[in-house]
């Protein structure tokens, strides 16, 4: 599956969502480095891992979701099972690594 642009409607729908579907959403900013080095890999892991959806909040339009979460240090990573976070991780990675470090 491609990337997706969360906003508060689809973001909600996400975390509401108790198909089983594993999501990970990738809390980040234009204005960051780490999130836009981090951006390729993440489109390299949706290309190869279809089943998987991959979401992307942009802090800067979202700081109410990105508040609801304690994000202070971005790029940050959250890996939503059931709509229940299940596990999370802060800065940059690439691919492999993030198919490592959550399991993928």
């Amino acid at each position: 599956m491609a990337l997706v642009h969360l906003d508060r409607a689809s973001f909600d729908r996400i975390m509401a969502d108790n198909s089983g579907k594993t999501v990970l959403i990738d809390f980040w900013a234009t204005w960051c480095g780490p999130c836009q080095m981090l951006g390729p890999e993440l489109e390299k892991l949706a290309a190869e891992r279809p089943e998987l959806i991959i979401g992307k909040v942009d802090v800067t339009d979202h700081p109410d979701i990105a508040a609801e979460f304690g994000i202070n240090t971005i790029p940050a990573l959250f890996l939503v099972k059931n709509g229940k976070v299940t596990d999370k991780a802060i800065g940059y990675m690439d691919k492999n690594a993030l198919i490592s470090r959550f399991g993928l």
